[in-house]
Order: structure tokens, then C-alpha cells, then sequence
């Protein structure tokens, strides 16, 4: 079973909810991936995505963004993701999912060389964030062809009958994004419960949901409904201020993930999956 699969189906099993931290790799520093996420997983974290850096991120706020920039400056390629995970995937449990825009696929051997790749490296899936569904087909059955979970993300603009064609094309999990517009940090939790229950009308896949998730109380109240809450921007920017600050970044990363990871565990929604059906 795919390592994403297996996490979801004992989260749901136990009645958990999961937390899935956003990290860029080559931030905070070029070979910096392990380390932070053997961080990330001693902190609670289940299911780590690693953003490679791209020049023009469609989706990204500025702090993620900035994160990309000052990676690619550094050096980061496809390449040295790929070795970083290789060197990470034995010492670690966490589910690995790389969060690539379609540009990269295809300047790193197209959909097949892609995912052959990033699955022989030990990523566990692949979300494509830039991809339209009616150009998904490659990617997703490449990914799927290597074991990966293959995931597009369903934005709260998206009609009824699209989200559902991309639900029912989604493997893994599906990416409800919480709210409209670009990541970043935001005062008030999202309201994803009417959309949440809306997806289980069509598909059994675990839902992870993000954008603009940044503090405790936002993971709570997005895991009361859906199997996990992503915090990008907010764990970046907490990177960030420690670098700044002079403190150490992989400290600080694993104290804000214990926080988040907490908030989730404590949280039950009413009415789980049926475990023996999802995942």
C-alpha cells in the first residue's frame, strides 16, 4: 500500500486527524530538507509536502514565493530535491508529496521521466497545482504508473460538476483549497464544512484542506470536518523570523508544527469515514 494511503487509512481507523506541513525545499538553506523533515515528523507532523522552488509559483502567496526565489538563487533544482529525499526517506515515516508546477515536469523528462524519478528518490505522491483537469490525464497516470498518489486541487469558485470530475480523478487525497485567492496567512478560520460534506457526497479519498490555515485554531476548526489541515505560509514565515532572529529555523519549525500537530490530534469530527471504505 502507498505510504499516503496507509497514514490516512490508520488516521481514519483511529479516528485521527492529521496535520500536513508545506515546506519549500532549499529553504532555509540549500541542504537544509532532511533535518527539517526529521523536525517536522518528531513534531507530529504526518505528511510532509515539499514545494520545488519554480520561478513564477501561480498559486503562492509572497512568503512562499520569497521561500522559492531565495532557493533558486541558492541553487535548488529537481535534482537536488530528488537527492535530499533520497537521503531523507530512510530515516523517516512521513508521507512525502511533492507539490511541482507542470513547467518543471516537463523540463525534468516529461511525465513518465517526472515521476519515475521522484518515486525512485521516495516521494510518496505528487500534487499538480497548476494543472487544469482537461490536461491532467498524462500526469496522473504517470504518477500512478510509479505508485504515487496524484492529486489537483479544487478551489471554492470551482462548479459542482467540475469538482466532482476532479475528485473522481484525484488518488491519495483531494485538495479542497479553503479560500479564494493565494496562499498566505489570514486573521479568521476558514468555513469549509458545506464543501467538505459536499465532496463526501462524491468521492471516499481522505480531504486534506489549505490555504490560509495558520494558526491552531484554524487547523481545528478545518479538521472538525475534513482528514487533515496544510499550513504553508505560516510555517515559512515562522522559518523565516528565526533566520532573522538568529535563532535556529529547525527548532522553530518544530515548535510550530508540535503546536499545529496538537491542535489536530485533539480534534474529532462527529461523523468519520467509514475506514474499511476510504483511502
Amino acid at each position: 500500500m502507498n505510504r499516503i494511503d496507509a497514514i490516512f487509512q490508520d488516521a481514519r481507523q483511529s479516528q485521527r486527524r492529521l496535520l500536513m506541513p508545506f515546506v519549500c525545499a532549499g529553504h532555509p538553506a540549500p541542504d537544509s530538507l532532511p533535518d527539517l523533515l526529521g523536525a517536522l515528523e518528531r513534531a507530529g507532523g504526518s505528511i510532509a509536502e515539499i514545494g520545488i522552488p519554480f520561478s513564477d509559483p501561480i498559486a503562492d502567496g509572497p512568503v512562499i514565493a520569497s521561500a522559492m526565489h531565495r532557493a533558486l538563487e541558492r541553487g535548488a533544482t529537481p535534482e537536488s530535491v530528488f537527492e535530499q529525499v533520497s537521503r531523507a526517506r530512510g530515516s523517516t515515516g512521513l508521507g512525502l508529496v511533492a507539490m511541482v508546477s507542470a513547467s518543471i515536469v516537463y523540463r525534468a523528462g516529461g511525465p513518465d521521466g517526472f515521476a519515475a524519478r521522484a518515486a525512485g528518490a521516495g516521494f510518496d505522491g505528487v500534487i499538480y497545482p497548476d494543472v487544469p483537469l482537461e490536461e491532467s490525464d498524462a500526469l496522473l497516470g504517470a504518477a500512478r504508473e510509479q505508485g504515487l498518489t496524484a492529486t489537483l486541487l479544487i478551489a471554492p469558485t470551482t462548479s459542482i460538476a467540475r469538482a466532482e470530475a476532479i475528485a473522481r480523478a484525484c488518488t491519495g487525497f483531494v485538495y479542497l483549497i479553503a479560500r479564494t485567492g493565494i496562499t498566505g496567512e489570514r486573521g479568521e478560520a476558514p468555513d469549509v464544512a458545506r464543501r467538505v460534506a459536499r465532496l463526501r457526497e462524491w468521492t471516499e479519498l481522505p480531504i486534506a484542506c489549505g490555504f490560509g490555515v495558520s494558526t491552531p485554531e484554524h487547523v481545528r476548526a478545518v479538521v472538525a470536518h475534513a482528514d487533515a489541515a496544510i499550513v504553508g505560509s505560516a510555517l515559512v514565515r515562522r522559518i523565516d523570523q528565526a533566520v532573522e532572529q538568529g535563532a535556529d529555523p529547525i527548532a522553530e519549525a518544530g515548535s510550530f508544527v508540535g503546536e499545529l500537530a496538537s491542535a489536530a490530534r485533539g480534534t474529532r469530527a462527529a461523523a468519520a469515514p467509514d475506514p474499511s471504505r476510504g483511502g
